[in-house]
């Protein structure tokens, strides 16, 4: 079976190696153009591209697939690369363009999304972010027909994941991209018999899990620790939950509930006691013991480390400006 695969970051490239091992023919890779990227903002090939280039496979990287669109010649000479691929189908993992009509229509089976979601819950281009800082107790994967909607296809395949109460989206995502990976291969091994069947999403539970901007970033003190607890992991590792204090920004990457009784007096954001173990800040409700910081330009630190080079106090108050922040 003839493969054309389209994807760009570390989770597709997963299924890419898995599709690869499993014996399957990819005449063609399609990847996001080479981006700038690290200290020197040298440019960087996908983690697809490397590993297409690794194994022989032909690159093909427009700007577009639109033919009316803005770079209609990438369009063009894509277009002619994927006609004379000849696939019997396309998989799709986090390519990062939109397909359109004529690229759903050209191979004979379609093009196969993977999905990190159980759908339709969290279409769109978070969804993993998404589902740990919604709270959300399981996610999974999805394959998924393409159509012309955002995620709206008919689902093939679904497998469920359980998210643990230490889950940052760091290590949910290598989780679902290996699920991903073993899910596609069984998809395909159906497709060649004859064997999947296609399940219309329902119309009940649909959610949208927009893309992750850096303004989300920064910690509502006056929310409730639980929430603030699912941010700082599903913020892990991009774009990473951050407080400021005295003009200063620190990062916040690991913390636990604290069951201690909150001081009715306590503002929000307000540290209550520092030691080893990590610094207690007082939430909208309830409050969060901060274990692992970084500052700018530092590196992540357990609490115990990071206090010896930064000294936080109780009774001064993460989130404000310099002036709310005598002791420092």
């Amino acid at each position: 079976m003839r493969v054309v695969f389209a994807g760009t970051p570390e989770f597709a490239r997963m299924a890419l190696q898995r599709l690869i091992n499993a014996g399957f023919t990819v005449p063609l890779v399609l990847t996001q153009p080479d981006r700038p990227a690290g200290r020197g903002m040298k440019l960087q090939a996908s983690p697809v591209k490397q590993c297409a280039l690794e194994h022989g496979i032909p690159v093909a990287q427009p700007r577009s697939l639109r033919l009316d669109g803005k770079y209609p010649q990438d369009a063009a000479e894509a277009r002619a690369a994927l006609e004379a691929a000849q696939a019997d189908v396309m998989v799709v993992a986090a390519y990062g363009l939109i397909l359109p009509t004529w690229t759903l229509e050209l191979p004979p089976h379609g093009c196969l999304n993977i999905h990190a979601s159980l759908l339709p819950r969290w279409r769109g281009a978070a969804p993993i972010h998404r589902a740990i800082e919604a709270g959300d107790a399981e996610t999974g994967v999805t394959i998924m027909q393409m159509d012309a909607g955002l995620d709206t296809g008919d689902m093939l395949l679904m497998e469920r994941l359980a998210i643990a109460p230490t889950d940052t989206t760091a290590l949910l995502h290598d989780r679902l991209a290996a699920l991903g990976a073993d899910l596609i291969v069984r998809a395909l091994e159906q497709v060649a018999s004859g064997q999947l069947h296609a399940t219309p999403q329902p119309a009940q539970g649909v959610t949208y899990a927009h893309k992750i901007e850096k303004a989300e970033s920064a910690v509502d003190w006056s929310l409730p620790a639980t929430v603030i607890g699912q941010r700082i992991r599903a913020f892990d590792p991009f774009p990473g939950a951050s407080t400021v204090l005295g003009g200063e920004v620190i990062k916040l990457w690991c913390c636990e509930i604290d069951s201690c009784s909150r001081p009715s007096g306590a503002a929000s954001g307000q540290i209550l006691s520092v030691d080893s173990a990590g610094v207690t800040v007082a939430c909208g409700d309830g409050a969060l013991r901060l274990t692992t910081l970084q500052r700018a330009g530092g590196k992540r630190l357990a609490a115990a480390d990071f206090l010896r080079g930064f000294a936080l106090e109780p009774g001064m108050v993460l989130g404000a400006g310099p002036e709310a922040d005598a002791h420092h």
